[in-house]
């Protein structure tokens, strides 16, 4: 019986292959996931937002984003600071570049790490000015009247070898009892390495006494972000290394202090100016590379934080120019005990509920 049926059924099978290539049939299109309205899926901005600082302007519902200097391979060169906004943290639309021209004051350098801050009714940008091992780096200042800008530069902050601290760039801005603070440093091993804070001048544009700073983490951090909650003075670092594609091991540490310029102490009591310490925050996962040198947390309507910081997909780490393409991640932020989490421990995978804002 089975021998009697073989031959009308091969027809069959060569009839409906033959039919499928007389009609061109193309292979079905694999639809991306199904996402509720609530719900929202890492990356949340592509291809490039490195090293994110973002901001809220004041009396809107808009957020804006700003990112390291790159060249996204889409054709148009180096992004002078690309700026990106959005209504709901989630999704994100690019506007234009923060600069027009790059600044002068620094014969050879990329602008890195800016800070957008809102400030005597004006939008400050703290930014970095670098090579890679750069021997004396810098950090400057531009304004804007908007936060979309054009920003105008004003020229260098100071360079690393004027404020005696080695690789003084990842510029952090806070304001504090009514005083203007900048917080900067990165990777070194030389003796005056760390992260350092250093009071401002009034107006926020110049450091009146550059011997008037404070060591406050190890050589072994890069990217501060301080944030106030309660009684304690959080200290966000990123460690390792940022930019090796699809291996890089970037991290976030982070510890505390009742006070602004320290000493901020992880969970076990050790201090951040020894290398080695810092409570552990977020870090690669199977899918994602380098998390980290986040922004200042966002709060939604409902109360809740949220984390905003740069990852790499480990399948599509580099973009065509050969620039990581770390993208724009957004994940929850929640508080146990004093202490900041991200579920899991790293960056999340699968859909997410996304943050409530009441006038969307």
């Amino acid at each position: 019986m089975k021998k009697k049926h073989l031959l009308p059924i091969c027809l069959l099978v060569s009839l409906c292959m033959a039919c499928s290539k007389k009609e061109g049939a193309k292979t079905p299109v694999v639809p991306p996931p199904a996402i509720a309205k609530d719900e929202y899926i890492n990356p949340v901005f592509t291809p490039i937002l490195a090293d994110p600082s973002v901001i809220k302007a004041p009396g809107t519902n808009a957020f804006y984003a700003y990112g390291t200097e790159d060249d996204w391979g889409d054709g148009h060169g180096t992004h002078l600071i690309a700026v990106v906004k959005s209504t709901n943290l989630t999704s994100w639309n690019y506007l234009n570049d923060a600069f027009v021209t790059k600044p002068n004051w620094k014969a050879n350098g990329f602008i890195w790490a800016p800070d957008v801050n809102y400030i005597d009714g004006k939008y400050y940008m703290y930014y970095a000015y670098s090579i890679w091992a750069d021997p004396n780096p810098g950090i400057g200042l531009a304004i804007a009247d908007k936060p979309e800008g054009p920003f105008s530069d004003q020229g260098k902050m100071f360079l690393s070898s004027e404020i005696g601290v080695a690789n003084a760039i990842d510029p952090f801005y806070i304001n504090d009892g009514n005083k203007k603070y900048l917080f900067f440093g990165s990777y070194s091993s030389a003796a005056n390495n760390g992260t350092w804070g250093v009071e401002l001048s009034a107006d926020g544009k110049s450091v009146p006494d550059f011997t008037k700073k404070i060591n406050v983490a190890a050589g072994d951090f890069e990217g501060v972000m301080i944030h106030k909650r309660g009684i304690y003075y959080y200290f966000f670092g990123s460690k390792n290394n940022c930019c090796d594609g699809a291996a890089s091991v970037y991290q976030v540490r982070v510890g505390r202090s009742i006070n602004l310029m320290g000493p901020y102490l992880d969970k076990d009591g050790h201090d951040l100016k020894t290398r080695g310490n810092g409570t552990l925050l977020i870090e690669r996962n199977t899918r994602y590379a380098g998390p980290g040198h986040n922004a200042r947390l966002m709060q939604d309507d409902a109360g809740t934080d949220w984390f905003l910081y740069h990852a790499i997909d480990r399948g599509n780490p580099l973009v065509s120019s050969g620039a990581n393409r770390r993208a724009l991640m957004l994940d929850k932020l929640t508080w146990n005990n004093d202490w900041p989490e991200i579920k899991g421990g790293t960056p999340s995978i699968s859909a997410q509920k996304a943050p409530v804002f009441n006038d969307h």
